[in-house]
């Protein structure tokens, strides 16, 4: 079912999302400075591509500038990158198709307004998870 979902996602819009992340993080590459923003931009990338089956969790080792990079990114980036995902998601909820695409964007918003400090990760469903 995730495989279906993804190649859906991937047809409607989820490779010109990947793109604009991907050309986003080539800008950032530009200025030395703003690199690491630009790797957040590329896992963002990866994450837009396919995200049916993975989640965001924070990192443990996240420190205060992880805090402070996230800052300047939700300052300069992330509160309208966040408005355009719930804009969107809500429009992908109008139909009932779209519906799994729209929660699938909303999933994005969490990590768009702050990206540093965060992973990518694998969810496994009918496992038990040993904590």
């Amino acid at each position: 079912m995730r495989l279906l979902l993804n190649l859906i996602w991937l047809v409607l819009g989820g490779f010109w999302l990947f793109l604009a992340y991907v050309l986003a993080g080539v800008l950032l590459c530009i200025p030395i400075i703003t690199i690491p923003w630009a790797v957040a931009s590329f896992r963002i990338a990866v994450f837009a591509l396919w995200p049916f089956g993975r989640t965001v969790v924070a990192k443990q080792s996240a420190g205060v500038g992880s805090f402070l990079g996230n800052v300047i990114w939700f300052v300069l980036a992330g509160w309208w990158l966040a408005i355009a995902h719930v804009l969107s998601g809500i429009a992908l909820c109008i139909t009932i198709i779209g519906i799994p695409l729209g929660l699938a964007d909303f999933k994005l918003i969490p990590i768009s307004l702050a990206p540093l400090g965060k992973d990518i990760v694998p969810t496994r469903r009918g496992e038990f998870d040993v904590r």
